[in-house]
């Protein structure tokens, strides 16, 4: 018995030295077959316990755990260690002074230039005494057409095809996506009603002045039209509102828009279901790299009597005009660009020129 106790004793400290020399995980793991693997020191001790009786077994066995577990523990150890080890080595080689100045990104971001143009409008008509109005870009069909004179099976509805919702309103009609900003013009007139129902009773005539900048939707593509645009409408309504209103209020939103003094702006007859009169407004500078040239703006005229009707007002007191502009269209005018795809496609080279 004292030459398996010599045995069992020396082992432990042979295990823990020859775990101690292993300079690697994998120098470690080699270390580990020669005490715990299959062919190991420890296994072929449990192997020879065949031969012993059964109360040597017992002796001989707890002995062999014990050992067991002591160099498990040794093993263990050791590898927290290395892990340690390789912890430390990699935090030094990844150490960043922090003393050292910083390094400038690559590209500063900036505000997109349709973003840019939306805020410049919302800037120049709130000068001018405009609320900004905002709604729903899935809209229903009654609003986005039948309310703006547009009933089912009218010819103009060919003029602005749009994608469908595979949902329906209330009395069967499917919703869309809005072709443009004008469902606003009704929805934005029915809340004003309702907010000063009690003016109305008493038969003042509360003013409605709003712009309303947004996503529109149609099927189009090409270098100046897009499946997904932007689109403001203003709405002017009131007793005493005229084509002179209209007139003088664009063209002064032109010029601060192009900070420009030298532009001509011109009515040039059109139609439109939902404003009767109806009429394009083009304008035209006088010097710079776009003069002499007519370019169209804008729709707009006067509101249709059936759309008043359908706001809940009398169009006999309720007079004033419409008008849509693309602002995509005022950005390429600004900025000078010739494709419209460009706005929408990501590439930094141009958006690039955007900055400040």
């Amino acid at each position: 018995m004292s030459s398996t106790t010599v045995t069992l004793d020396d082992l432990l400290p042979e295990a823990q030295a020859a775990f101690a020399a292993a300079p690697t995980a994998a120098a470690l793991e080699d270390a580990k077959a020669l005490f715990l693997g299959k062919t190991g020191r420890v296994t072929e001790l449990l192997k020879g316990m065949a031969a012993l009786s059964v109360e040597e077994k017992k002796t001989r066995g707890a002995q062999i755990n014990v050992l067991k577990t002591g160099i498990e523990a040794a093993l263990n150890a050791r590898r927290s260690a290395l892990a340690e080890a390789d912890l430390q080595r990699q935090l030094k080689a990844e150490a960043i002074d922090v003393t050292l100045p910083g390094r400038a990104p690559g590209f500063m971001g900036s505000v997109h230039p349709i973003t840019r143009c939306w805020a410049r409008i919302e800037q120049i008509f709130g000068e001018l005494g405009f609320d900004v109005g905002d709604g729903p870009e899935v809209e229903t069909d009654w609003f986005n057409f039948t309310a703006l004179n547009n009933p089912p099976n009218h010819p103009a509805r060919s003029m602005q095809d749009t994608f469908y919702v595979d949902l329906t309103d209330t009395d069967g009609q499917p919703y869309c996506l809005r072709t443009h900003t004008s469902p606003m013009q009704v929805r934005y007139a029915l809340q004003h009603a309702k907010r000063h129902a009690e003016a109305l009773k008493r038969g003042e005539l509360p003013e409605i002045r709003v712009i309303v900048p947004g996503r529109t939707y149609r099927v189009d593509s090409d270098a100046t039209h897009s499946p997904m645009f932007h689109q403001f409408e203003g709405l002017w309504l009131g007793e005493n509102v005229s084509f002179a209103d209209l007139k003088s209020t664009y063209l002064h939103f032109c010029k601060q828009f192009f900070e420009a003094d030298d532009i001509v702006l011109r009515f040039r007859p059109s139609y439109f279901p939902f404003t009767e009169p109806s009429a394009e407004m083009d304008i035209r500078f006088e010097s710079g790299p776009l003069a002499g040239k007519w370019l169209e703006v804008s729709g707009s005229g006067q509101v249709h009597p059936n759309v008043v009707r359908n706001m809940g007002l009398d169009p006999e007191r309720y007079v004033g005009f419409a008008f849509g502009s693309g602002i995509d269209r005022l950005a390429m005018l600004r900025y000078g660009v010739s494709d419209l795809r460009q706005f929408f496609e990501g590439d930094l080279r141009f958006l690039g020129q955007f900055k400040g």
